[in-house]
């Protein structure tokens, strides 16, 4: 009976912690975010709610095509907690993303969120590397329809593979799942991350490094 009893508690404390890893459920019907508080919390504030009104529950603008020209030949446009203030404390985000041909959203994280993805239109290669000390590369290429998801705090990446463009919508478990770009962090980093230790982690020259961290 006892060991029953520790082993319930256990499990107990189990749940427990899983349930605090992750955003908590809000305690009201919504706390639309106020941006001209000055408090600072884990999250935004809350706006009186007797001023809330329909539009800050709203936002229109996905159906517009994203600025491609650029390098990676890649638009995010996101629909946070930011940009539409009654996200705020109910753990979900969206964005829309568009591809030139053979455009790329490189390599990168979410540290505060699962991402899952719908193709709306396109042909797009997508992967994602798993941890220490496998390594898996796991990919494939969707069409439109399909659907994939990226499991938190994981690299991965979206290819335009296609010679039209592409776009898709994706969901996030996260008013503000944050995203890490592995090329930024690494060799964008501000100061800069001396060139030595950079060099020793990557097996490389000086040179390397400079060239790298000259491009971000």
């Amino acid at each position: 009976m006892w060991n029953k009893l520790i082993l319930l508690s256990v499990v107990a404390l189990t749940f427990n912690y899983l349930a605090l890893a992750y955003e908590p459920s809000p305690l009201q019907d919504f706390c639309v975010a106020d941006p001209n508080s000055s408090v600072k919390v884990n999250g935004v504030t809350c706006k009186n709610p007797m001023q809330v009104q329909a539009a800050d529950f709203f936002f229109s603008g996905l159906h517009l095509r994203g600025n491609t020209s650029n390098q990676l030949g890649s638009k995010v446009t996101p629909v946070f907690a930011t940009q539409l203030p009654g996200l705020n404390t109910l753990g979900i985000s969206m964005v829309r993303i568009d591809y030139a041909p053979w455009g790329l959203n490189p390599p990168h994280t979410h540290p505060r969120a699962t991402e899952i993805l719908t193709v709306l239109e396109g042909t797009l290669q997508v992967g994602f590397v798993t941890s220490n000390p496998d390594n898996r590369f796991i990919t494939k290429v969707l069409q439109k329809g399909d659907v994939f998801v990226f499991p938190v705090g994981l690299v991965h990446f979206q290819r335009n593979v296609g010679n039209g463009n592409a776009v898709v919508i994706a969901a996030l478990s996260s008013q503000n799942p944050g995203a890490i770009t592995i090329g930024n962090a690494v060799f964008g980093a501000n100061p800069s991350i001396p060139w030595d230790i950079l060099a020793r982690a990557f097996q490389v020259d000086k040179s390397v490094v400079d060239q790298l961290q000259a491009k971000f």
